[in-house]
């Protein structure tokens, strides 16, 4: 018989078993630094994934030299969404066009009191999540780090920040902190993850360069390329009535202002942007690389939708999605295009009187 789920505010003073629901890079690191440091927790994972912590157990790294070992045997693993049944409280990592099938599962198997946090990528999935579950402790959630999958368990973590997760019931982010990984509550989780949204469009530039992030960040092209499209974002997110919160020392609107400048002045103005690992590449380019679907929809996808609802033409956006589109469905890995060649597709739509500055 499974225990009697504890309710939001008794989980700092229990043991939860907690569930990562869709183990992925960002739930193996995550939850691999919870077991760690003594939590109950459970991977439901693919089967591939699965076999590689039975076979590895999970070594955890990142860019300041941190470096934890987590045994098989000290995390649970599972391919099994009854697992979901024993959750005390359940980490959502899937990708965004997975929150409907797990949101599901979580609905089928879960307990009602267990709260559901959503780690995703994306502005929607924590309300695509309490649609899903009605009644139900739902938090949304900002994951500000990129986690690169090494193979045979290992996973880097190649950006810095603290997860926040939406303010409610009960201290769920001391649940959450433990060493090498802090956790924040915030009351305007909306405008954080519009924020998180905002930076992310670069997945998808990234993916397309072939570049790693940092190698990217210094090529003036990419970084104009890259204000642009902020600025084109921005302009729609803002119209929307929406306030997106900066998660650096620089204010959203001056992020475009602060890509455009030379690369020697950038690199010294924006030191902390710079503060990557030099391999470290975003999860669109991972996606590419392994043939999978990307969250281009979820990113630049939304954009262009709310473009749309308020006639305001969006065509850096939607040039982007179009070469993403092309990019999976070619199949071929990363497209390694320059910064010069996405331009020419925006030029060859018509859109050169859009771009601010043009490379």
């Amino acid at each position: 018989m499974r225990k009697k789920p504890l309710c939001a505010t008794a989980l700092e003073n229990s043991d939860p078993h907690i569930v990562v629901a869709g183990a992925g890079s960002i739930g193996c690191f995550v939850g691999g630094l919870l077991a760690a440091a003594g939590r109950n927790v459970t991977l439901l994972a693919r089967p591939r994934i699965a076999a590689e912590v039975r076979a590895h157990g999970l070594t955890l790294t990142d860019l300041d030299g941190m470096a934890v070992q987590v045994n098989a045997d000290a995390i649970g693993i599972s391919t099994d969404a009854a697992i979901l049944a024993r959750a005390d409280l359940v980490l959502v990592s899937v990708k965004s066009r997975d929150t409907d099938a797990m949101g599901s599962l979580i609905n089928t198997h879960t307990a009602r009191g267990a709260p559901v946090i959503s780690l995703q990528n994306g502005v929607s999935n924590g309300a695509d999540l309490r649609r899903l579950l009605p009644a139900r402790d739902v938090r949304a959630g900002m994951v500000p780090f990129n986690v690169v999958p090494m193979g045979q368990g290992c996973y880097h973590r190649a950006v810095e920040g603290d997860i926040v997760i939406e303010a409610g019931a009960g201290d769920l982010a001391s649940v959450l902190t433990v060493p090498h990984l802090a956790c924040l509550e915030s009351r305007e989780i909306e405008n954080v993850q519009w924020g998180k949204f905002l930076m992310n469009l670069n997945n998808a530039l990234n993916a397309l360069s072939g570049l790693p992030v940092e190698a990217q960040l210094k090529d003036r092209n990419w970084r104009r390329l890259m204000a642009d499209q902020w600025a084109e974002a921005l302009r729609v997110i803002q119209r929307h009535g929406i306030r997106p919160a900066s998660s650096t020392p620089v204010s959203v609107s001056l992020i475009p202002w602060v890509l455009r400048l030379p690369t020697g002045l950038f690199t010294r103005v924006a030191a902390a942007m710079l503060k990557i690992d030099p391999q470290a590449r975003t999860s669109m380019s991972y996606d590419l690389m392994e043939g999978r679907p990307t969250e281009i929809d979820a990113l630049q996808g939304v954009v262009v939708e709310m473009g749309e609802a308020l006639g305001i033409a969006t065509p850096i956006n939607a040039m982007v999605m179009d070469v993403m589109r092309t990019a999976e469905l070619a199949g071929e890995g990363l497209p390694n295009l320059s910064a010069r060649a996405l331009r020419r597709e925006l030029q060859a739509g018509g859109a050169a009187a859009q771009l601010s500055n043009g490379a």
